[in-house]
């Protein structure tokens, strides 16, 4: 029974194991016909890659692309693609011409396109390969700007232009305000592809690479020591490195046992080394404490948090003897490159066609058998077309090559680096991305930079420039001179064999140099002629800053245009421009018409015609209306010259009654009080000092400058004969100069700067002055080699003593105290002119106008009915409205208040005699009621007389009204008088 038990399970058994095997086989083989038929229905595309297999960038990429091609087209969207790209991989053997490679790929193979290579040397071969073959080459690490795709539009740039980082680079230089660089990169067309582009970046903000130091790829340690040292002896301490890996840690390590990491210096490099501190050496690292860094910023994702953990896994099993590699921006550029091919060649509909042969003789070369590929132009198009998110960020081809993303700037700390800011093209430095951007394009952060640790372990901003650490001083040249000792003295000691330069001028650079935020050791240099003797010109003195005699010039050196080509200067610490000095004279005590010379001619007459303009505009508006205008034709004549005249020393008796008048003369008031204290000003002007200013060139008079001083160009300028002009050296020989007088063997006049002019005036102001305009000069200034990065920390020296009390102590010991009050600018003789004045008249004048028209316009509205007398001529109705304009005005208030003066008004609105006697005449004795004499009676006949009733003409209805009104009138003034 056991048995049979045994039997049937061993059956049983045996059963089952042969379906698990035949369903096994069984599904083998399915699988095996369904990638069989895959294969069958996808298309290769072969695709060549030129690396350098030993490069760390290019086993970086090699992997990198691997995993694109296998993560793309396991995706869900890359799955349904008919489409494979075949890698063929070549070793371009770190030789720069890497030609044989890539004509290997595409004669042989006809590959489509071309990834690689990794330097920008070999580029420079392969592309002229790829645009004949019409096969786009991509590259991610060929970075140098002298790769164009404008030269070859086959030439795909799927990294970062070099020039592009320049912007960021002359930024950090702009924020901190260095003036100087030393460029240090590598001897190659890597290297030197920055330059012009980096020093673009560096004129803009007035900034300039001071020294190139140039370092051959394969360089000893010796060159690069004997570099590092020469770097050390300059007086620049910002460096930008720009160079490989290899050759960029070998510098750091030597520049640390040289002392250049300390603190002081200030190092930057590029993203060539930024992009690859991951995978430095921990020594190396050390020795880059506090360097400054800009990279390509790429943001963190998950994706690519969990792409960076495979990757090392891979690798580490593919490269067992590698330990702790890191992936860099170089390995997401090949992985995007290489993602962005495969959808490329999806999109071209590229069917894996052969190279077209072109037809040559039987004597071809091998490069002459290339085809061109019939699908190049569509796979070009689809790359440039082809845009993603990947993991260095968004994938964009932008003229030939990637789209330039957000820069990070890093600081080289502890174990890596750290991000310290970030720099965008439109909102500059920044610290935080996030943080948006003003109008003006700055970030609103308070600070652009997180917390810098510099090399040597400190939070200083470095300067960027100090002495030399070779202990070499500075020297300053000082001129050698007898006169004007006050501003440069120099004594020399033959006992001691030493020399001492004193004076107002050095004294002042003491200060400025000591109000520098750094020590500058410097020692003063006198500057003689061969044959020792005194400084002759200053030209001569400056021009040894160009020619390296000194380091500086330092003295009364006048800060001029011509000297400015060849130097520097700072700003000026003196008072600026050229004066002229004379002998005062008083020859004005004798001339009887010195009174007239303060106002010209033509402001005498202006101010005369505006004057009566004026009397006349007031005797108008004041005639009808007040008593004092009022009078026979000679005492208004009188009248309206004298009252304006009177304005002058508000001497005027007569009232002024009309408003019109009144707001006339409010505003000639104004004009005469300017007019008459700009009179009395210029009087005493005149008459205190002379008219100094002579006709020097007229009257061919001799003139005085000092010896080497420009002023003597400047006299020619001004078309002075150099025969009549006399150097002097000394303030003592000006003054005997001057005092002697041009027809006595001396001078009429002295042209020198206003620092001289006002140490000679501080002792004789009272027998000389300056007169006529200054010249424009730009004072003493320091002088400097061209582009030294001092000039601009001087110049902010020297405004904080010009403007100290300090400056003040330093005249006063040298120059003492001015005993002359206005010594060095009296004033100006020039007449008073009209252009002075000429818009006071204008708004007298304007303002008087407008109130006459306003008045004319007043009185013809009142008296229009004369003017529409059709029937008298024309001349008749303007002597009825001048007669009507002589009367008096008996609306007007100042008339109402006397019934009297009512009554003979209306006589005299009836045309009667103006006499002084009519007005007692026409009426009767106030003390009797007899009626009016025959006399009065017969005169109101004379006076109701209208020409009508002679001529035969009857009066009109306008004229009855009026005789019916003056009769009313005249009745009521006889009553009045009567006593009634």
């Amino acid at each position: 029974m056991r048995k049979k038990t045994c039997k049937v399970f061993f059956s049983v058994s045996s059963f089952s194991s042969f379906f698990s095997f035949f369903f096994l086989c069984l599904g083998i083989f399915f699988c095996m016909e369904m990638a069989m038929a895959q294969n069958r229905s996808t298309i290769p595309i072969n695709v060549g890659v030129v690396f350098d297999m030993d490069a760390w960038v290019g086993k970086m990429g090699l992997s990198c692309i691997s995993m694109a091609l296998s993560d793309f087209y396991s995706s869900d969207h890359g799955s349904d693609y008919k489409t494979r790209l075949v890698l063929h991989t070549r070793d371009s053997k770190r030789d720069i011409v890497a030609a044989a490679a890539a004509v290997d790929l595409l004669k042989d193979l006809e590959v489509k396109a071309i990834i690689g290579p990794t330097s920008s040397m070999q580029a420079d071969f392969i592309i002229g390969l790829g645009e004949k073959a019409q096969v786009p080459i991509i590259s991610f690490s060929a970075t140098s700007p002298s790769l164009s795709s404008l030269r070859s539009p086959y030439f795909i740039r799927a990294t970062l232009n070099d020039s592009s980082q320049v912007k960021t680079i002359s930024s950090i230089i702009q924020y901190f305000g260095w003036r100087e660089v030393a460029l240090i990169y590598i001897d190659n067309q890597f290297g030197e592809g920055i330059i012009p582009f980096l020093t673009d970046a560096l004129e803009k903000i007035n900034a300039r690479i001071h020294y190139r130091s140039v370092i051959p790829e394969f360089a000893i340690d010796d060159r690069i020591t004997s570099e590092l040292h020469k770097l050390r002896s300059m007086q620049t301490r910002v460096f930008i490195v720009h160079m490989t890996t290899s050759l960029g840690a070998k510098i750091f390590t030597m520049a640390k046992e040289l002392g250049m990491m300390s603190e002081g210096y200030v190092w930057i490099i590029t993203d060539a080394m930024a992009n690859e501190l991951n995978s430095m050496d921990p020594s190396t690292i050390e020795s880059m404490q506090g360097v400054i860094g800009v990279k390509p910023y790429v943001p963190r994702t998950k994706q690519l948090e969990d792409f960076t953990t495979r990757w090392k896994l891979k690798f580490q099993q593919e490269n067992p003897t590698i330990l702790n590699a890191e992936l860099n921006v170089f390995g997401l550029w090949a992985y995007d490159s290489a993602t962005a091919l495969a959808m490329a060649v999806e999109k071209s509909r590229n069917a894996g066609a052969s190279f077209q042969k072109l037809h040559t003789s039987g004597n071809t070369t091998y490069l002459e058998a290339i085809g061109v590929s019939k699908d190049g132009p569509k796979l070009l198009q689809a790359i440039l077309n082809t845009t993603f998110k990947g993991l260095s960020g968004d994938f964009q081809i932008v003229d030939g090559q990637l789209r330039s993303p957000a820069y990070q700037i890093i600081n080289v700390i502890g174990n890596g680096a750290k991000g310290i800011g970030f720099w965008t093209r439109e909102n500059g430095i920044i610290k935080d991305l996030s943080l948006r951007s003003t109008k003006n394009g700055h970030s609103i952060s308070k600070t652009n930079f997180g917390t810098i640790i510099w090399p040597g372990d400190t939070t200083s901003v470095p300067k960027g420039w100090v002495i030399p650490t070779n202990g070499k001083k500075l020297r300053i040249g000082v001129p050698l001179k007898h006169g004007f000792s006050q501003f440069v003295k120099i004594t020399r000691d033959f006992t001691t064999n030493t020399t001492t330069v004193t004076g107002y001028c050095i004294d002042v650079f003491k200060e400025v140099m000591d109000a520098l935020p750094y020590y500058v050791p410097y020692e003063f240099v006198p500057y003689v002629t061969p044959d020792g003797e005194t400084t002759e010109s200053y030209d001569d003195l400056v021009y040894q800053l160009f020619l390296g005699t000194f380091d500086a010039v330092v003295g009364d050196t006048t800060i001029f245009a011509n000297r400015s080509q060849y130097v520097d200067f700072t700003l000026p610490y003196t008072e600026s421009g050229v004066a002229m000095v004379v002998p005062i004279k008083d020859k004005n005590r004798n001339k009887a018409w010195v009174f007239v010379k303060p106002l010209t001619w033509e402001l005498w007459l202006t101010s005369f015609c505006c004057f009566v303009f004026i009397g006349f505009v007031i005797w108008v508006l004041e005639h009808r209306v007040n008593e004092d205008f009022r009078g026979p034709p000679w005492h208004q004549v009188r009248l309206i010259f004298w009252f304006p005249f009177s304005t002058m020393v508000f001497a005027q008796k007569e009232k002024i009654v009309s408003n019109l008048a009144r707001f006339v003369l409010i505003i000639w008031f104004l004009v005469v009080l300017i007019l008459t204290s700009s009179y009395m000003a210029s009087l005493t002007s005149t008459l205190t000092v002379e008219k100094l200013q002579p006709e020097l060139l007229k009257s061919n008079e001799y003139v005085g400058y000092q010896q080497g001083s420009f002023v003597a160009r400047l006299l020619a300028k001004m078309n002075f004969d150099e025969d009549r002009l006399r150097p002097y050296s000394t303030p003592q020989e000006c003054v005997d100069l001057l005092s002697r007088g041009s027809a006595n063997g001396g001078i009429a006049a002295v042209f020198d700067e206003i620092p001289y002019v006002k140490l000679i005036l501080a002792k004789y102001c009272s027998k000389y002055t300056i007169v006529g305009p200054t010249y424009k000069s730009d004072g003493f200034g320091f002088a400097f080699p061209m582009g030294s990065p001092l000039v601009p920390d001087v110049s902010r020296a020297v405004l904080s003593v010009t403007e100290s009390e300090k400056m003040v102590q330093i005249e006063k010991a040298w120059f003492g105290k001015y005993t002359c009050s206005n010594s060095s600018a009296s004033p100006s003789s020039n007449s008073l002119g009209l252009d002075s004045f000429w818009g006071l008249f204008v708004i007298a004048v304007v303002a008087a106008t407008l109130a006459l028209l306003i008045f004319l316009t007043t009185f013809m509205h009142e008296h229009w009915h004369i003017m529409r007398q059709s029937n008298l001529p024309f001349h008749e109705r303007i002597r009825i409205l001048a007669r009507n304009f002589d009367r008096k005005d008996y609306s007007s208030h100042t008339f109402k208040n006397s019934e009297l003066r009512d009554a003979v008004g209306v006589l005299g609105h009836m045309d009667c005699p103006q006499s002084p006697h009519d007005n007692l005449s026409m009426f009767a004795s106030p003390q009797t009621n007899e009626p009016p004499s025959p006399s009065i009676s017969s005169h109101t006949e004379q006076i109701f007389h209208l020409p009508g009733e002679e001529g035969g003409t009857p009066p009109s209805h306008e004229e009855n009204v009026a005789v019916s009104t003056q009769e009313s009138v005249i009745g009521l003034a006889i009553d009045l008088n009567a006593g009634r």
